[in-house]
């Protein structure tokens, strides 16, 4: 049985429990005084677990917006469609895809979502020192919670900085009137890169957990963040450091590919060794319902990527148990096609759906192909005890060690080591079935694309790479679904109305929203 520490029953009581401005306050989890509360080990590891909780949220967390990283991520990419009933269908995932959402329809969870967690983090970081001065705890057990509640602020303000770009970006909670000065994107990554580098210059993270710990950051999972961030932004004042990173991680030897593409988002091979950093979902027991979406348990992801009014009539047991959804996330034809035809991952990346079953239900966007890594499957509920929609145990594979070996293919690319580059990208290639190549760019991006489509890669990709403006239009788009072309004017989500409302004047909105 698999252990989690995204949520607890100690932790429910530190839960939000609505959108407005009450979410910057907790409430205690008896009726003593916070401050008296927070100064044992065993409170301060509670706070600790709610500040994991908001990962878990994602997909269906504190505004009932479906937000799952890497599903809205690839929605503003080239290799999703939304897909759904029809185009009326969660029209915000709909909006997204055509780059008109608007400061009231948006996926709002990313912000809300993040935020909390960024709260939660800075609650720790106060209630450490309580627990310190009570003398209940070591200088060296606080560091080692001090360091986890910053890198998941750190990623939690990744994943602002990413969507929203311009952000207020604090390390303390707020007092009334609860506002923050508004930072640029480059302002933002300056503070986060800064503090990435404090947080791994200190030494206290972790290389790895027990079994049942997994799920805490590490230092791995720090490195890949770093990375992440940096070339996104283009910091090639950064790369040596960043690649010395990835060939830490490459020359540890604890890490390598799952030799089998198809296998790496089965239950059995959850934290396998080519996982990096995942956020837990889990079935058994799972108490997480549409009236308890912030409650312990499963994801509800793979409902909203099932195929709609699908019956499944294969006998390939990888297809066999696939249960119908919601049908969201159908395939472009333009991605499929893309595909070299013996790559080994096209089988765990779509399934033909005409070839293996059939649907009385097609949605809107259909084109006869849809996501297989995160498609549910009837095994992966089963254990449930509340809502079977949100209790599918599908991890999300955040942080893949594939990452890391075309993170590197880049760097070392970037600072003229062309054997290097080459050797990284043709690990990849080779358990695709794939002949090597010379690694450029162009091959490493095109790489990335077939190795991580519907894993939310593809669009930052294309942002970074400067690709994003001629290759996210409607011409490119061959189903001719997508009427609206991309420009540096919609980078970024537009800020939530209802914050820049409360933010009396000190909240600016993104582009020409």
């Amino acid at each position: 049985m698999k252990k989690y520490i995204l949520m607890s029953v100690a932790a429910a009581g530190l839960a939000m429990t609505s959108c407005s401005d009450d979410f910057l306050e907790v409430t205690s989890p008896t009726d003593t005084f916070i401050e008296e509360y927070y100064t044992t080990k065993t409170a301060l590891n509670e706070a600790l677990v709610a500040a994991y909780a908001p990962l878990h949220w994602y997909d269906y967390g504190s505004t009932w917006n479906y937000c799952s990283l890497n599903f809205v991520a690839d929605l503003l990419g080239d290799d999703l469609y939304p897909n759904g009933g029809s185009s009326e269908d969660q029209p915000f995932l709909q909006m997204m895809f055509q780059y008109s959402c608007t400061p009231q329809v948006a996926p709002n969870g990313l912000w809300s979502d993040s935020y909390s967690g960024v709260k939660r983090c800075n609650d720790v970081l106060k209630y450490s020192q309580w627990v310190l001065d009570a003398g209940n705890i070591t200088s060296s057990e606080k560091s080692d919670i001090d360091t986890q509640a910053r890198l998941l602020r750190a990623f939690y303000y990744n994943v602002l900085w990413k969507f929203y770009g311009n952000i207020p970006c604090y390390m303390e909670n707020l007092s009334a009137p609860y506002t923050y000065e508004q930072s640029q994107a480059d302002e933002v990554y300056n503070i986060i890169i800064t503090e990435l580098e404090d947080i791994l210059a200190t030494g206290s993270l972790k290389e790895d957990y027990s079994a049942e710990e997994k799920g805490h950051v590490t230092k791995p999972m720090a490195y890949m963040l770093y990375t992440e961030m940096v070339m996104l932004q283009n910091d090639k004042g950064r790369y040596d450091k960043a690649l010395s990173y990835m060939k830490e991680l490459i020359g540890s030897g604890k890490f390598a590919l799952l030799e089998d593409f198809s296998a790496i988002w089965d239950e059995e091979n959850e934290w396998c060794k080519e996982s990096i950093f995942e956020i837990n979902y889990f079935d058994d027991n799972s108490v997480r319902g549409w009236g308890n979406q912030l409650g312990a348990g499963g994801s509800v992801a793979p409902r909203l990527w099932g195929p709609r009014g699908f019956q499944c009539n294969s006998k390939d047991p990888m297809y066999a148990d696939i249960d119908a959804g919601w049908g969201f996330g159908s395939v472009p034809l333009h991605t499929v096609n893309s595909f070299d035809p013996a790559d080994k991952r096209i089988k765990a990346s779509f399934i033909d759906l005409e070839a293996n079953g059939s649907s009385d239900d097609k949605g809107w966007m259909y084109t006869g192909y849809h996501t297989y890594k995160y498609i549910c499957k009837k095994a992966n509920n089963k254990d449930q005890k509340a809502d079977a929609d949100l209790g599918f145990n599908n991890n999300l594979r955040v942080y893949r060690y594939a990452e890391t070996l075309l993170n590197a293919a880049e760097l070392s690319l970037a600072a003229g080591n062309q054997s290097d580059a080459d050797k990284y990208l043709n690990e990849v290639r080779t358990r695709a079935g794939l002949p090597a190549t010379t690694a450029t760019v162009e091959s490493i991006i095109d790489e990335r694309r077939h190795e991580f489509v519907a894993e939310g890669k593809r669009y930052f990709d294309l942002v970074r790479t400067g690709k994003a403006a001629s290759t996210l239009t409607p011409g490119n788009d061959g189903g001719g679904h997508r009427t609206k072309a991309w420009t540096d004017a919609v980078r970024y989500l537009p800020i939530p109305q209802s914050d820049i409302d409360a933010a009396n004047g000190t909240l600016k909105q993104n582009g020409n929203y």
